[in-house]
């Protein structure tokens, strides 16, 4: 799996002029899958972003986890992040899982962000979404599992 995470101070997800998800301050997580990937591994990629100390302490310092802020995840699938653009002018989605591999594990993922007590909002899977954000920082950082 893989996830781009940018730190924002609000975040939504519309999907044909609704807007389906949104969070105030927190993470937008961008979440591709493999079709190699596991349930275990949605796991570990949810751990880690619930536990990832890139939110400010008092002294300014990257030192508080999104769970320490009280802050939100908007999650929004993503299978571009497989896209390999090697060869040729068009990309290749082979890296992608397909959606009956890939829908389960991202749900899973935002599962068990729920279960550690975030809040968590969603895009709609294989919906053509418009995901606004302002980001916060900027703050980016590319996770993938089995790192």
């Amino acid at each position: 799996m893989r996830a781009v995470l940018q730190r924002v101070r609000r975040a939504a997800v519309v999907v044909t002029g609704e807007t389906v998800g949104a969070v105030e301050a927190g993470w937008l997580v961008l979440l591709g899958v493999a079709p190699a990937d596991t349930p275990a591994e949605a796991v570990w990629l949810a751990d880690k972003v619930a536990h990832l100390r890139a939110f400010e302490d008092d002294a300014g310092k990257m030192n508080r986890s999104v769970l320490d802020v009280g802050g939100g995840v908007l999650v929004v699938s993503q299978f571009t992040l497989y896209g390999d653009t090697r060869k040729g002018r068009r990309p290749s989605f082979t890296g992608a899982a397909p959606p009956a591999v890939a829908e389960p594990l991202y749900e899973r993922f935002a599962a068990e962000l729920r279960a550690v007590g975030l809040p968590v909002a969603t895009g709609r899977f294989g919906a053509d979404m418009q995901v606004e954000l302002v980001n916060d920082g900027p703050v980016t950082f590319v996770l993938e599992s089995g790192q």
